[in-house]
């Protein structure tokens, strides 16, 4: 198990590099430059060539390609904004992203599964019909559309959008009222961001909870005189857990990158909105760092979903 770790590992070092190769090249063939858009369109030629320089925009792709990859080994990248250090403002801002991913996260694995079981244990009825209605709207909707529309839900009920991760004027108020103010601004992107998951993780338990339960051992816990619930949650969902899984590691990096939408919309001071206002100024340096990042999150989701499995089924060790 240990010596598989390592070589899936080593693996996946290569793939990254083959990522950020070919997101580098995309980047800098797209159309505009940091230049253009950070200096007055009335200066001079020499300056503009003087920030190139400066830059190292001058150079050859392959060459910015190594200076940048060892500006970011040696954590010495810019923005080319504001002249801050990258992984300065990325750290900056990645509390407010994981909190809103861990959250996002445990609203799908606890509204998600258990709406799989029962769908499961109720097939063909209306509540299955209706579960599998509501899946297929919750991966067809576009998340910015669905945000839009509960941000104008909270203006009509509640008198105000949930916008930002708090309300101004709260400095001096007790533990209580910023729990609940951060609370109240986190959950409405949160289930925006988990909706997707929630219909993904609950057709996944359902088709696998279906396949365990027409197994021998299920009817004959049944035949034992066991409850109903505790055949359906202790005994099948243990063994039905193996596809649940394999979209665990695709759910991590799928937040990462589905968090530029909500975090753009919801004005949340999070990595996706860090990443939106980077591709409008072309910061390529910003850019580079969160695609990369972003890549090494999904390498490693798919690393823990192949280890998962093991743990998960013990023969899949053999």
């Amino acid at each position: 198990m240990i010596g598989y770790f390592f070589k899936r590992v080593l693996k996946s070092i290569p793939l990254l590099f083959g990522i950020t190769i070919i997101s580098f090249a995309i980047i800098h063939l797209a159309p505009g430059s940091p230049i253009g858009l950070t200096l007055n369109p009335n200066v001079s030629p020499r300056v503009v060539e003087q920030m190139a320089r400066n830059y190292d925009l001058d150079k050859p792709i392959p060459v910015q390609y190594i200076l940048w990859l060892k500006r970011l080994c040696t954590g010495r990248l810019y923005s080319f904004k504001d002249g801050k250090p990258v992984m300065g403002k990325i750290i900056e801002r990645l509390p407010a992203t994981l909190l809103l991913n861990a959250m996002a996260m445990l609203i799908i694995f606890t509204v998600g599964i258990p709406l799989g079981v029962f769908s499961a244990k109720k097939r063909y009825s209306w509540f299955d019909n209706l579960t599998t209605f509501g899946a297929y709207l919750g991966i067809s909707i576009p998340s910015f559309w669905l945000a839009y529309l509960l941000i104008l839900a909270t203006v009509k009920w509640f008198g105000y959008p949930v916008l930002g991760i708090r309300s101004f004027g709260l400095e001096g108020g007790t533990i209580t009222t910023l729990i609940m103010d951060r609370l109240w601004h986190l959950i409405l992107p949160s289930i925006v961001l988990a909706v997707e998951g929630i219909a993904v993780v609950s057709r996944y338990t359902r088709s696998s909870m279906l396949e365990v339960i027409s197994q021998d051992y299920i009817r004959t816990a049944k035949a034992k005189g066991l409850s109903e619930e505790e055949v359906y949650f202790k005994h099948a969902l243990m063994n039905a857990l193996l596809p649940i899984v394999t979209i665990l590691g695709f759910l991590i990096p799928g937040l990462i990158s589905g968090s530029v939408i909500i975090e753009t919309v919801f004005a949340w001071p999070g990595i996706g909105r860090l990443a939106y206002q980077a591709v409008l100024a072309r910061d390529y340096s910003v850019v580079m760092t969160i695609l990369t990042l972003s890549s090494a999150l999904t390498l490693i989701g798919n690393l823990v979903a192949d280890v998962l499995y093991a743990l998960v089924d013990p023969r899949i060790r053999y």
